[in-house]
């Protein structure tokens, strides 16, 4: 008979805060690498989950969304409340920015009426200090009732204290005695007759106490839910939230006065008229025109740090690795099996490669990107553009992943991840692809020479023009159509400037690079031996083979353009990389050495008006196969995923269409 192991000693704390308080840091630097992200069921945010040990016992960490307060404004709010309701931690301990203490304790007021106890991270004090503020946490521990720890998470000072203090609360429930903020009197009585009428309907296991709170805030899931459940009940309940419409203030009104009296000996506040760092550094920062131009040298240090470190180590992956490793499967097995010989150097290898080959480049913009969010600058880019993304229905954070697009539109469109609104995020994804790349523009470089001569400059310049008037025609026209014209409001926080936490930094570099390897990767690779096979069967030839087939399918199209199926079938290897279209070429035409045999066979069979319409599709055609798996990946969508092939899909034809016409009609 085996005995059954005891259970490992354990306790779970949830973290919680508002937006930019540093409860990231905290959570990265207790956790570490052993943390996950966790996918609730029925929702759409993600809290993340870690575990360390302390003094032989496991703690686990769970850190919520940001959350300004526990009503359902938000799908961060309704996840971080419902999980402390529902999944019952053991403590929730509640980081805070000591700079702006009132508005982080208004979070504290509804937490305290939860039955978890609470504790209180001050964090940020070194910044506070930097503004002249001083807090002395022992006075307001004795003020609030409930553990108050100081901590400045960037140095990991007090974030295994806070952990403690945690602990302690938990083995000792009787000692958690908080003083929790009141109604305002004048409608005291009318939230005792509610929690009467109300007395044992509630959903279980929301507090009734709670449930009458949120009732005369007006919360709406709340007020929908004890609708539901109440029946013919719910109308007495009704008349009272009626006659007292304004009791939403008298809630309110009793938080304040308790924040007030809470922190009214312990902070003292800096002399008016002292300016901060953070004042001095936004005057230029957020100024309408030396905001732009700090902002396009910060974005242009980027890129130069990206075609600097980046670019080298992409072509040198791309030259051993990949061109290495695929002649090297050539060699091997070309006394066994050709067939295999190709799958393994042009199927997998050129897939995998292919990903492993955007790494360096999505390191650089990844890292840049973590740093410009961990010092606070992201949300004045933000600001600063917010006018002109007005443009298109979208707001200032759109702007960021948009020009990232200029690099690569992958790390554009996953750097969509700062944009709140879900509407807002969707059509900055949808309109990523269309920012030409420089994958894109290889093409364009290499072939405008072979058409256009001289003029090969001019017709580069016009057709990247002709790309982003098609971007923002596109985003004007889904902002018409899909948000009916409606302008989402921008209202953010301009987080305090800090030094960037390295550890928050890798850890969030490590975790988009991840997410890239594994879901882009896959499909990457998929993609890359299903178009292998299209090229090589069904007898190894080229010209007869089911590509090349689907290459005569789609002629009647091309040949709208003036463009045979040689033309299109390169189009359609596009979609593995853009860069394709010049090696497709190279193949179907027989290049010569240095490319000029291939240029001679396109002067020959091209017209100019043909040339324009061919490089104006490829400039707006169906985004790489990588970009369509970030799609997926970051919307979870395949309808928009779906979407995001078939709009340029349709609108590069019509693009070409109408240019070559136009060419025509000019005598070109």
């Amino acid at each position: 008979m085996t005995r059954k192991q005891p259970e490992e000693p354990s306790i779970t704390v949830a973290l919680a805060g508002q937006p930019n308080v540093g409860k990231s840091v905290v959570f990265n630097a207790l956790t570490g690498l052993s943390q996950h992200v966790a996918n609730w069921p029925g929702k759409t945010s993600e809290p993340r989950l870690g575990a360390y040990r302390r003094n032989g016992e496991l703690v686990r960490i769970v850190d919520l969304p940001g959350a300004y307060s526990l009503t359902a404004n938000s799908a961060e709010e309704r996840l971080a409340r419902d999980y402390i309701i529902r999944e019952r931690p053991d403590v929730v301990a509640l980081i805070a920015d000591a700079t702006a203490l009132e508005r982080n304790l208004y979070l504290l007021a509804e937490l305290l009426h939860l039955p978890v106890p609470v504790v209180l991270g001050l964090n940020m004090l070194d910044v506070a200090e930097q503004q002249g503020i001083q807090i002395e946490p022992h006075v307001l521990e004795a003020a609030l009732g409930l553990p108050v720890v100081p901590m400045v998470a960037t140095k990991h000072r007090g974030v295994r204290e806070l952990m403690e203090a945690a602990a302690r609360v938990s083995s000792q429930p009787a000692s958690y005695l908080p003083k929790r903020p009141e109604i305002r009197e004048d409608h005291r009585v009318v939230l005792a007759e509610t929690e009467r009428l109300i007395a044992g309907r509630t959903p279980e296991p929301y507090p009734p106490g709670w449930v009458a709170l949120k009732l005369l805030e007006g919360d709406a899931e709340i007020t929908a839910a004890m609708r539901e459940r109440m029946g013919e009940n719910w109308e007495q309940v009704h008349l009272i939230l009626r006659r007292h419409e304004d009791a939403v203030l008298a809630v309110a009104g009793g938080r304040y006065e308790w924040i007030g009296r809470m922190v009214r000996a312990a902070i003292t506040r800096p002399r008016t008229g002292q300016v901060s760092l953070t004042e001095r550094l936004d005057r230029p920062a957020t100024h309408p025109l030396w905001g732009l131009a700090i902002l396009f040298a910060l974005l242009g240090l980027a890129f130069a740090l990206t075609y600097a470190i980046g670019t080298p180590l992409q072509e040198l992956l791309d030259r051993h690795l990949v061109q290495g490793g695929a002649e090297w499967a050539r060699r091997s097995l070309a006394a066994g099996s050709p067939w295999l010989a190709g799958l393994l150097a042009d199927g997998v290898i050129a897939g995998v490669g292919l990903v492993l080959t955007f790494l360096p480049i999505l390191l650089v913009f990844f890292v840049v990107l973590a740093v410009l969010e961990e010092v606070g600058y992201i949300a004045r880019a933000a600001y600063v553009t917010d006018r002109f993304m007005h443009l298109m229905g979208l707001h200032g954070k759109s702007f960021l992943p948009l020009f990232l697009g200029f690099g690569c539109n992958v790390p554009a469109v996953m750097a969509s991840r700062v944009i709140d609104s879900a509407k807002a995020r969707v059509l900055t994804i949808l309109l990523a692809p269309f920012v030409p790349c420089p994958a894109r523009m290889t093409v364009v470089v290499v072939l405008a020479p072979v058409f256009f001569g001289p003029s090969a400059a001019w017709a580069a310049v016009g057709l990247m023009g002709l790309s982003l008037a098609t971007l923002a025609l596109v985003g004007l026209a889904l902002h018409e159509l899909w948000l009916g014209g409606e302008h989402t409001a921008f209202i953010m926080e301009l987080p305090l400037y800090h030094a960037p936490d390295l550890r928050s930094i890798a850890l969030s570099v490590r975790d988009r690079m991840v997410d890239f390897l594994k879901v882009a990767g896959s499909i990457i690779l998929i993609v890359s031996v299903a178009l292998w096979a299209t090229l090589a069967l069904p007898t190894g030839d080229v010209e007869t083979s089911y590509l090349a087939g689907l290459g005569r399918l789609v002629a009647p199209v091309g040949a709208l353009m003036g463009l045979d199926w040689q033309m299109m079938v390169a189009l359609l290897t596009s979609f593995v990389r853009k860069e394709n279209v010049i090696a497709t070429l190279g193949v179907l035409y027989g290049s010569g050495h240095e490319g000029v045999g291939l240029a001679q066979a396109l002067r020959a069979t091209l017209t100019p008006a043909a040339a324009l319409a061919f490089l104006a599709v490829q400039m707006v055609f169906v985004p790489c196969v990588a970009t369509v798996a970030a799609i997926r990946q970051e919307t979870k969508s395949w309808r928009w995923t779906a979407l995001s092939i078939a709009l340029p899909l349709v609108l590069s034809l019509v693009l070409g269409l109408t240019l070559y016409r136009a060419a025509r009609w000019l005598g070109m």
